[in-house]
């Protein structure tokens, strides 16, 4: 479960906490066990939120993923400085960051731990050495603190591929924007390629697009259906990443109660990957409305 996309009281307001309780209480009493937040989800409310939520369950029964912001970062003069929406935030130190986040979560170590945004432009602040970014993290790992250490990338493929490198082999998993349209149109397939090349577990986010791939419109969605009259056009993104054996999680962002049913639906069903002729039905439908979806609104 993403939790990015939680219920709000109005738009890009507060969390509607009574709401999102009941779906993630849902989400784990039918199965879901790994949740991925970050410090600025929801305006930094969302790790405040699941720390509490996820209290009410034994900690070994739950995944909890965070990320460290230095999409969000810059280091200037030997000092960390926030850019973008961490303009005018005071941060001490990487490890203060970290430290909060432990905190707001009420956990001793995350299970999994990101990078959040690697790309072209956060690239030379994570590798930074004076800054000492992973460095950190690695030595957080190595304490216990951090279960498994990994990235969240939107950056190309030749950026991934490049940061393994420099990481030396202590990259364990990669979160990268994962779907049947982002297959070819922000080259996803070679993304996936470098990771399974590598033997590093991909988690998938944005499976829906944002709930863009919930309808294709009225022609597609029609081509769809006349293929699975009893499945949702949702379910052929599931079943796309259902497909590829590299995929360790997917993630999905759940605003409503309905969206948790219907995930929990599919997921509990058989394994059910999608075949060759079916993939090549979705991108017949994907061509006519390719130019007409717009982008996730994650903001990056």
């Amino acid at each position: 479960m993403g939790l990015m996309r939680l219920p709000v009281t109005v738009e890009r307001g507060p969390i509607d906490i009574e709401k999102a309780h009941e779906i993630v209480r849902y989400a784990y009493e039918h199965g879901v066990n790994y949740f991925d937040t970050a410090y600025r989800y929801h305006q930094g409310e969302s790790e405040l939120f699941i720390g509490k939520a996820l209290k009410e369950y034994p900690r070994s029964s739950w995944y909890l993923a965070s990320k460290m912001p230095g999409h969000m970062m810059s280091f200037q003069d030997g000092k960390i400085v926030g850019i973008g929406y961490l303009t005018g935030f005071e941060i001490n130190s990487i490890g203060w960051i970290f430290e909060k986040q432990l905190e707001k979560c009420q956990v001793d170590y995350f299970d999994f731990y990101l990078l959040h945004n690697l790309s072209e432009s956060s690239y030379d602040f994570y590798t930074n050495e004076e800054a000492g970014v992973f460095e950190y993290l690695v030595k957080q790992k190595a304490a216990g603190r951090i279960r498994h250490l990994g990235i969240s990338s939107h950056g190309r493929a030749e950026t991934i591929d490049k940061f393994l490198n420099w990481a030396w082999g202590q990259v364990e998993v990669a979160q990268i924007q994962l779907n049947y349209l982002d297959w070819t149109l922000q080259d996803a397939a070679a993304k996936y390629d470098v990771l399974t090349q590598r033997g590093v577990p991909v988690i998938a986010m944005e499976p829906v697009r944002g709930g863009r791939l919930a309808s294709l419109g009225e022609s597609a969605d029609a081509m769809l259906k006349a293929a699975q009259p009893d499945k949702s056009i949702a379910s052929w993104a599931f079943r796309f990443l259902q497909s590829l054996p590299n995929l360790l999680v997917a993630l999905s962002g759940m605003s409503t109660m309905a969206q948790v049913t219907e995930n929990v639906e599919l997921f509990s069903a058989r394994y059910d990957p999608m075949p060759e002729t079916e993939k090549e039905l979705l991108a017949k439908a994907v061509d006519t409305v390719a130019d007409m979806i717009p982008c996730t609104e994650c903001r990056y």
